[in-house]
């Protein structure tokens, strides 16, 4: 028996609300003639605002380098179409000079902007079937610029030094990335589509000790941040030298700028340093524990590297990511079940931040001309799991043994309830299906339900109590089972668990009419 949506299921009564499952929406097929006007228009969003914005930004800057430099506007189109690679970390040869690490800011903004599109477009309107769709335009698009742009690199090498990428590399950079971004914005909305699809369940430690190693990642690129920050500040006079070599106030703020896209470069390569581990600088590397000189490029961000030998204080750094596991095992132990004897969330942490580390490792360095390889260690994410694996177990111990026991937030409940039943295509009114939600109705309802008297006698005349409820708001408060072919309503029994929550039973069909 399908009943409307009243006042009173509005309420927010966890049984009610159970009882009244969400209507079932028709599904639409996945294939390329489902995709209404309203569905191609999202596609088209996702395939083309973030490559609209990026390139937006690249003419901007390249256009605007150019004008303050004085140089002549011929090799503009090879400009933008190198800058538009170098956003995706495809490696490139200008003049004689390999170029494969590329500032990291603009890559991250870039990926940003790509899974806030597919997020939005993956949103409850779209069908499990659908998300291939989403995916498809996400990448897309981006290759369809890097085509352009791979054939105006090739033509602009005629007028300036620059020589075509690798075709396959391009490719493979622009696909993998966007389609990273592409799966985090779908997962973030629909991880549970894809849970679903697992042959076995989900254990309940897996998103906790998930969201736990995220969060470590990102505790670790702020500690690292701050040191590479307070580092600068030690070095002021290094810092001075560099801007004093850029000659003008427009060569200083091109300095300043190129430094903040590489501030994320360097901060990945501190994570390095501060848990123990090494970064290559060329012929040179870079720790806690030795130094070994090298050059550096004439960039302010490059002063934050230490010139000094190394001091028995900077071992006091290593509690950084000590304390950074504690913490990860904290959260699991605040929101997983696990016990003592098996700490698989705060193993899951540590993998999890583990590979993360090991992708920014991965993407933030690269070759640079004659200064060589920087990049930090591949070692890195093994010391990455050992920080969050063997503090986070104790954290998770100490959170069992102080904190009390675990509060798991059930957030499907609260995801089906609050969002789903939130949504305005699933009120209904008069009975009958409403894509339009009429405000002021239900606050009507709300007000004739909040002035209603609880302890008012049922009746067979909706209007023999004061009028409270209609014949709508009876059809949808009540839970009848039918047991013979009448329309007639029975009297009302108040239940025991909840005396606001009215159950009937229909026992037979002689009832007076109203």
């Amino acid at each position: 028996m399908s009943a409307p949506r009243t006042a009173l299921a509005r309420l927010g009564d966890p049984e009610l609300r159970e009882e009244s499952p969400r209507p079932p929406v028709p599904r639409r097929g996945g294939g390329f003639g489902s995709l209404t006007p309203e569905r191609a228009r999202v596609l088209m969003l996702v395939a083309a605002r973030p490559s609209a914005i990026t390139m937006l930004v690249i003419f901007i800057l390249v256009y605007g380098t150019l004008l303050a430099a004085g140089s002549p506007m011929s090799g503009t189109s090879g400009a933008i179409a190198a800058s538009w690679l170098a956003v995706h970390q495809v490696p490139l040869v200008i003049g004689k000079t390999g170029i494969g690490l590329w500032p990291l800011l603009p890559t991250a903004l870039m990926l940003w902007l790509v899974a806030r599109e597919s997020a939005v477009a993956a949103d409850s309107d779209c069908e499990t079937n659908e998300l291939g769709w989403v995916v498809g335009a996400a990448v897309g698009g981006p290759l369809l610029i890097t085509a352009v742009c791979l054939a105006v690199a090739d033509d602009a090498s005629a007028l300036v030094p620059l020589q075509p990428p690798h075709t396959l590399a391009a490719f493979a950079w622009v696909l993998g990335l966007n389609l990273l971004a592409a799966a985090v914005g779908i997962g973030a909305v629909r991880w549970r589509d894809f849970t679903d699809l697992l042959p076995i369940p989900l254990p309940d430690w897996v998103i906790p000790g998930l969201r736990a190693g995220m969060l470590a990642v990102g505790r670790l690129l702020l500690a690292a941040t701050v040191v590479t920050v307070v580092s600068l500040f030690v070095h002021w006079s290094r810092l001075g030298e560099t801007y004093r070599a850029a000659g003008n106030p427009v060569g200083a703020l091109g300095l300043t700028v190129l430094s903040l896209a590489y501030l994320p470069n360097v901060a990945v390569d501190a994570v390095s340093v501060l848990v123990g581990g090494q970064v290559h600088i060329g012929p040179g590397s870079l720790s806690l524990f030795r130094i070994e000189g090298a050059p550096v490029p004439a960039v302010p961000v490059s002063a934050a590297v230490p010139a000094v030998p190394v001091s028995v204080w900077w071992l006091a750094l290593l509690v950084v990511p000590a304390a950074i596991g504690v913490l990860s095992g904290l959260d699991c132990g605040r929101t997983s079940r696990d016990r003592a004897a098996a700490p698989w969330a705060t193993l899951t942490a540590a993998g999890v931040a583990a590979v993360v580390v090991a992708l920014l490792g991965a993407v933030a360095g690269g070759e640079l001309g004659t200064f060589g390889r920087i990049a930090p260690d591949l070692v890195v994410a093994a010391l990455v799991f050992v920080w969050l694996a063997v503090p986070g177990y104790v954290g998770m111990l100490g959170a069992r043994w102080f904190g009390g026991p675990a509060v798991v937030h059930d957030e499907y409940e609260d995801d089906y309830y609050d969002e789903d039943y939130a949504d305005d295509e699933y009120y209904y009114a008069d009975g009958e299906y409403d894509d339009e939600y009429d405000e002021d109705e239900y606050d009507d309802y709300d007000e004739e339900f909040e002035d209603a008297d609880p302890d008012a006698p049922a009746s067979a005349d909706p209007d023999a109590d004061g009028g409270w409820y209609d014949d709508e708001d009876l059809d949808g408060a009540l839970e009848a089972e039918l047991v013979d072919d009448h329309d007639e309503p029975a009297a009302a029994v108040k239940s025991a668990e909840n005396p606001d929550i009215v159950d009937a039973e229909v026992v037979e069909g002689d009832l007076p009419d109203k």
